[in-house]
Parts: C-alpha cells; sequence; structure tokens
C-alpha cells in the first residue's frame, strides 16, 4: 500500500529495470514507467533468459554480437513499453515512458572515437532507436559529446532523458541544448517532453570516500541537497513556457548503498514532485511498510549542513571522478554481455564441428 501513499503525495515512481517479471509485479503496485541501463539489460542476457533467443538469431543470417545484443536490449524496452502504454495513453503523454540506453562504448577510449564522431553517432542511434515509439525515451548521458547531441536530437523530435548527471552544470547546459532544439521542432511543442537523471546515491557514496573532512553530521546529505537544488531550477525555469507536459527531474540512484539506512531514504526525501526511477528492491521495501508519505520534496537540510557542504565540496572535482565511474560502469556490463554471447556463438561452432 505505501507505494500508492508514495504516489498520492505527487510522486511518479518508475522502475530501474526492464526484466519483464518485476515489470508485471511494479506495474500492479502502480508503478507507471521504467528505465533501463547497461547493466540491467546484461543481467537479464547473462542469467540465461534469452538463452534461446540468441541460439536462434546466432543460427541466423550475418547476425554480429553487436547486432543481437542491441537486438534484445530493443526486445526487453518494447514489451515493457506495451505494459506502460495505457499509462502513457491516459495522461496523453505526460508518464507512461520507457527508457533506452544508447551504447556505453561510445565513450569508451578503446573505441578511439573522436569528440565529433561520438556527438555524431549518439544523433545517429538517438534517431534510430526512438523511430516509430511513443513512449520511448532516448537516454543521453550528460558527458561533452552527449551533451552537445541533446539539440539535433530534440529538434528531431526524439523524447530525451539525459542520463548520468550529478550537477548544476550538466543539468543547465542539457536543459539549454534541449529546449533550443525543442523550439526547432518541425510538429512544435505539443508533444515534448523531456526529463533529466540525477543521480543521488553515488553522490553520497563519493563523499563518504572522498571527503573525510565533511562531518558524519552532513555525511548523507550532499546527493539530497544537491538534486533538490537542481529540481527548484528546474520547476523555476519550465514555468510560465505554456508547454502541455511537464519537463521534469528524476531522482535516479536511490537504492541506499550503506548498511543500517533506511531503504526508502531518498524515496521519502523526494516524495511529492517529480519522478522516482527505483530498484525494484526498494519499490518492494516500500511497497511492504505500512508508511505513510507525506510531500518533502520542498524541505531542505538544515542549514548548518547546507553551509558546510557548500564550503567542503568541489563540484567540480566530483563530477569529474563521477562521470569517469560511471562511463566505466556502464562499459564494463556491456563488453561483458558482447563476450557472453560471443561465447555463446562459440559453443554452436563447437557443436557443429562435432
Amino acid at each position: 500500500m505505501s507505494l500508492k501513499s508514495l504516489i498520492a503525495t505527487g510522486t511518479k515512481v518508475w522502475l530501474d529495470g526492464v526484466e519483464p517479471g518485476e515489470i508485471k509485479k511494479n506495474r500492479a503496485w502502480g508503478v507507471t514507467g521504467a528505465t533501463s541501463n547497461p547493466t540491467i539489460v546484461s543481467k537479464i542476457i547473462e542469467s540465461g533468459y534469452f538463452d534461446g533467443r540468441i541460439h536462434d538469431l546466432l543460427l541466423g543470417e550475418g547476425s554480429t554480437n553487436e547486432e543481437i545484443a542491441w537486438e534484445l536490449d530493443d526486445e526487453l524496452v518494447k514489451g515493457a513499453q506495451q505494459v506502460f502504454l495505457p499509462v502513457w495513453a491516459g495522461t496523453r503523454g505526460n508518464d507512461g515512458y520507457v527508457s533506452f540506453e544508447l551504447d556505453p562504448l561510445i565513450e569508451d577510449s578503446a573505441t578511439g572515437l573522436s569528440h565529433e564522431s561520438r556527438v555524431k553517432r549518439y544523433v545517429q542511434l538517438g534517431k534510430k532507436w526512438a523511430a516509430g515509439h511513443k513512449n520511448r525515451m532516448i537516454k543521453v548521458p550528460a558527458t561533452d559529446a552527449g551533451l552537445e547531441a541533446l539539440e539535433p536530437l530534440a529538434a528531431a523530435g526524439v523524447t530525451i532523458n539525459v542520463t548520468l548527471m550529478f550537477t548544476v552544470r550538466q543539468y543547465r547546459i542539457a536543459r539549454e541544448a534541449i529546449w533550443k532544439g525543442a523550439l526547432r521542432r518541425q510538429n512544435g511543442l505539443g508533444d515534448f517532453k523531456s526529463v533529466y537523471s540525477v543521480f543521488v546515491s553515488r553522490v553520497d557514496s563519493y563523499t563518504e570516500q572522498h571527503l573525510p573532512t565533511l562531518s558524519q553530521h552532513a555525511q548523507g546529505w550532499v546527493g539530497i541537497d544537491n538534486a533538490k537544488w537542481i529540481w527548484r531550477e528546474n520547476e523555476e525555469f519550465w514555468r510560465g513556457k505554456g508547454l502541455r507536459l511537464q519537463q521534469e527531474i528524476v531522482f535516479a540512484s536511490t537504492g541506499v548503498k550503506k548498511s543500517g539506512v533506511p531503504a526508502d531514504k531518498y524515496v521519502e526525501a523526494f516524495a511529492g514532485a517529480g519522478i522516482e526511477t527505483n530498484p525494484s528492491l526498494t519499490n518492494e521495501a516500500v511497497e511492504r511498510s505500512k508508511k505513510i508519505y507525506s510531500r518533502h520534496i520542498d524541505q531542505m537540510p538544515p542549514q548548518d549542513i547546507v553551509n558546510e557542504i557548500d564550503s567542503k565540496l568541489n563540484i567540480a572535482e566530483m563530477e569529474h571522478l563521477l562521470m569517469e565511474e560511471g562511463i566505466a560502469k556502464f562499459a564494463q556490463p556491456q563488453r561483458a554481455m558482447l563476450q557472453y554471447i560471443a561465447n555463446q556463438r562459440s559453443e554452436i561452432v563447437t557443436c557443429e564441428r562435432v
């Protein structure tokens, strides 16, 4: 019942995952959308869920390991989209989306792509994977190349979820680029929708590891403080624009990473507005609890904590390190997934030779 209580505060709750069973369960709880990323898809594929499908694709004509991986990713997101399509229709495009993340290896230094090539690749793939989908968002990371790709993608009518975002600097660049692109859309702004995913718990993990001078009183508040300031600015910017659909902040990375911390720490802190994209375990913990949620989104941390954070946190250093870590965290599972498919291919070849 508590997910319904959370939703009643004004929060949209999405699932950070696209596993079909989890999608069905979370939808029954009232969850209205979902997000995907390379880690999520890799875990599903490496679990053996798609082994039969991989076998069939490998026996087909000329499919590369990369093509098979993206085919399966597309199938997972499509399946989730079907579940949430009635939500999208019922809200006239304001909710009910599933996010599809673009290739994380674009940012991998091992690929050797230039900045210009990365931008071009984001635009090309964004248009490709968005085509023909009503309730699909394209996730583009807030890297230098990803940010530069936002304006042409928005101008082309692609619905965007800016991901891997940690700072107000990234948010402002992303927002301005998307708004400029949206103003160039041939079909106007009637169906213009964008969201901006601010990662929360990773910020608190960063301060625990890299900011020992921050008092224990302030540790654990930085992610919340940071995300709420960005949410406030987002609300102020879009107010008065006369848009039919909301341009929203997604509170991402909301699963707690420290033992002894309540599972709903971030869930409760952001209750009342925006979108929370929560891991399945977090949504399950909230659903099983008997807590009645109320609006907390407007409540900032105590002023002494805010002052300490402002005086001790080097935002630029934090962004640099978290972006490096984030790129690596998504590239690694993508490569693991490709290796898994390659191993399946080798098994088929071996069997054929026996």
